[in-house]
């Protein structure tokens, strides 16, 4: 199972490169191509534990001025 993030950066809010940073220190992995990050959870996860992962990001980019997208698949 992967969950895909595309992440959308705000002129006015922190630097890609710390927003990159961050998001390599939880874990995911940057991509090039459909979507900026990509997450392998190693197995099936329940919607449950996605979204207190997703909610995780949130925390860590809290004030950044980013928007995510999130997408799944198993």
């Amino acid at each position: 199972m992967e969950t895909y993030i595309d992440v959308y950066i705000s002129s006015d809010g922190e630097k890609s490169s710390e927003i990159l940073k961050k998001l390599v220190e939880m874990g995911l992995k940057p991509s090039i191509g459909n979507h900026d990050f990509i997450f392998d959870w190693k197995g099936i996860v329940s919607i449950e534990e996605e979204i207190k992962f997703i909610d995780k990001i949130q925390d860590k980019l809290k004030g950044t001025g980013v928007i995510l997208k999130f997408k799944t698949n198993r």
